[in-house]
């Protein structure tokens, strides 16, 4: 027998394609516009929304039992601002420079409509080891999500990845840029994620009919 059973594993796999917070439950929608400018920033916020995510759903879930249900909310709350808090500090010492360029993204984890909603529909109702893969999961799909609109908008945008240049130098007109090719400026305002956003949710429901709403 397998360390996770059919059931634990679903609850990583569904937030990565059919159940995916960003593209089907529409969930986390604001740091996907504001911070996948640069791939490295996508990258940096979903390791840091894993962390919350997996470690408050277990806190959360151990803690069940004993929350009194008029103060749930400020429980989670606290919960959710103590793991943020140490991803905004842990982020300061080893990579100061791109703690300024999340800036205040990192504290708007708290707000995150996924986390809440994953403390609220599953962390509360089932044990800690499922609640982790569930954290796991959502998170993964959120970060799937926010790389690949990295991945195009800084690429497109900037010509690098990661802020290495990959299609030329745009000054010395080399690579792609001796050709005539010009990076797209529209792929570093924020309406481009939306648009990249839109393109993924197209693609996942045409080749998936049943994630197609009945009007």
């Amino acid at each position: 027998m397998g360390l996770l059973s059919k059931k634990d594993t679903k609850l990583i796999t569904d937030p990565l394609a059919d159940n995916n917070p960003i593209t089907i439950q529409v969930l986390g929608i604001c740091s996907a516009l504001a911070i996948t400018a640069e791939l490295k920033a996508s990258i940096v916020m979903s390791i840091s929304v894993l962390f919350v995510l997996g470690f408050g759903n277990v806190i959360i879930s151990l803690m069940r039992n004993i929350i009194p249900s008029k103060i749930r909310i400020i429980v989670q709350l606290t919960v959710v601002a103590a793991l943020v808090i140490i991803v905004d500090q842990v982020l300061k010492a080893f990579a100061y420079e791109l703690s300024k360029t999340l800036s205040v993204f990192i504290g708007l984890i708290i707000t995150n409509c996924i986390i809440m909603g994953r403390f609220e529909a599953f962390a509360l109702a089932n044990g800690p080891w499922k609640s982790f893969l569930d954290g796991i999961g959502n998170s993964l799909g959120y970060g799937v999500i926010l790389i690949i609109v990295g991945f195009f908008r800084e690429l497109f945008g900037s010509g690098t990845l990661l802020g290495f240049p990959v299609l030329g130098d745009p000054i010395a007109k080399t690579g792609l840029y001796s050709i005539g090719y010009e990076n797209n400026g529209f792929m570093l305002l924020s309406p481009m994620a939306l648009i990249v956003v839109g393109i993924i949710i197209w693609v996942q429901r045409s080749r998936n009919k049943a994630l197609v709403e009945d009007h």
